[in-house]
């Protein structure tokens, strides 16, 4: 499908509807650029609605307050899910519907059920080609999240098991005794909702997370996690298994056996459940960007792609040195940057932008953004 010679020109188009596209369309709207649209394959939040229904934020929720702190998981200044929705851990579902309500609010321009295909560089332009229509813009800001690219691979047998994201209801699940691979959030989230229905859970995972000497929940359990590990049903009902590697699934008469690379086997009568975390859509760009060495996105100190000028990454995927920023309050901080990177590109002022800098979401200095950072 060709775009014409006369089609409008975006001056942004932001791919995903989630938390980071409806953060950063927001950014935009405080940089002063108006022409723009955000293209979301679903509905605002579909990711977030899609999590199993027992699922709630690790990260708590509180009211923004006067000292200049924000709602851990909030998207935007002024805006608290804390406030709004009046829980300190939201599920998905609630979330979602948080998200939508502050596209309506900020009458941020959307396009939903928009499928892209494909994004090009044309010129000094780029091309978006979705199902239905070709877009043009001068940027575009990737912010396509990771839920639903669910890790499926990593062990022979993987695709027997179920994988935690495909999972509407922990409630649903039929069967008394269950094998959960890996022991990260979604192991641990998936073992407590089990062991609460007083369902026998072994859990497994290749290091010791439970454990973790860190204090980033970026690569160590939080706190949430670790206090529903403590509690009595977990206790009763969950064996963990650190540093035991599987090296496969396999159906032999009925029964699943999980084989550990030490060769021990273990048996369970329904599929495994498989948290192995995201691939991240990142993956489907992966020509527009550099590759680091641990496979994100190489990126400046503005978000934007090293080889194609005008690109931008928001969200979970964005790495910058060892500074991970995969959580809502870690990757917040980026959107004024990439903003401000396309406003003046635009040769627009964007001075409402200064008030990120006060509140702490507007980062110069990237040395700044380690674990131990109390922003972060």
């Amino acid at each position: 499908m060709e775009a014409t010679t006369d089609a409008k020109i975006y001056d942004a188009v932001v791919i995903g509807g989630g938390a980071a596209g409806i953060g950063v369309a927001i950014a935009l709207r405080h940089a002063g650029i108006e022409n723009f649209v955000v293209l979301e394959r679903y509905t605002v939040g579909a990711s977030f609605a899609l999590w199993p229904a027992e699922t709630r934020f690790i990260t708590p929720s509180f009211p923004t307050n006067s000292i200049g702190m924000l709602d851990l998981n909030s998207i935007a200044i002024g805006v608290s899910p804390a406030f709004s929705l009046g829980v300190e851990h939201p599920t998905g579902a609630q979330f979602a519907a948080h998200l939508k309500g502050i596209a309506s609010f900020f009458e941020i321009p959307l396009q939903e059920k928009t499928v892209v295909l494909r994004v090009t560089k044309v010129g000094d332009d780029f091309r978006i080609d979705a199902a239905e229509e070709t877009l043009r813009a001068k940027h575009v800001i990737w912010a396509a999240g990771e839920f639903q690219y669910p890790q499926r691979t990593g062990f022979v047998g993987s695709e027997l098991c179920t994988h935690t994201a495909t999972i509407p209801s922990y409630q649903e699940l039929e069967g008394d005794e269950f094998i959960i691979i890996g022991g990260y959030e979604s192991g641990v989230d998936a073992a407590y909702h089990l062991a609460c229905r007083d369902k026998k859970v072994r859990l497994f995972d290749k290091a010791c997370p439970w454990n973790g000497e860190s204090s980033d929940p970026s690569v160590a359990l939080s706190t949430y996690s670790q206090e529903r590990i403590r509690e009595g049903c977990f206790a009763e009902h969950v064996e963990l298994f650190p540093e035991t590697s599987i090296a496969s699934v396999a159906v032999v008469n009925d029964t699943y056996e999980v084989t550990t690379e030490q060769g021990e086997i273990f048996r369970t009568p329904v599929p495994p459940l498989l948290a192995s975390g995201f691939t991240g859509s990142h993956q489907l760009v992966t020509d527009l960007f550099e590759k680091r060495g641990d496979g994100f996105p190489l990126l400046s100190e503005h978000d934007e792609s090293t080889i194609v000028p005008g690109l931008f990454l928001c969200g979970p995927a964005v790495r910058h040195e060892n500074h991970v920023f995969c959580f809502i309050y870690k990757y917040r901080q980026r959107f004024a940057v990439v903003a401000k990177a396309i406003a003046t590109s635009l040769d627009l002022p964007a001075e409402e932008l200064e008030k990120y800098r006060q509140w702490g979401m507007y980062l110069d200095d990237l040395s700044c953004c380690g674990e131990e950072c109390s922003a972060c």
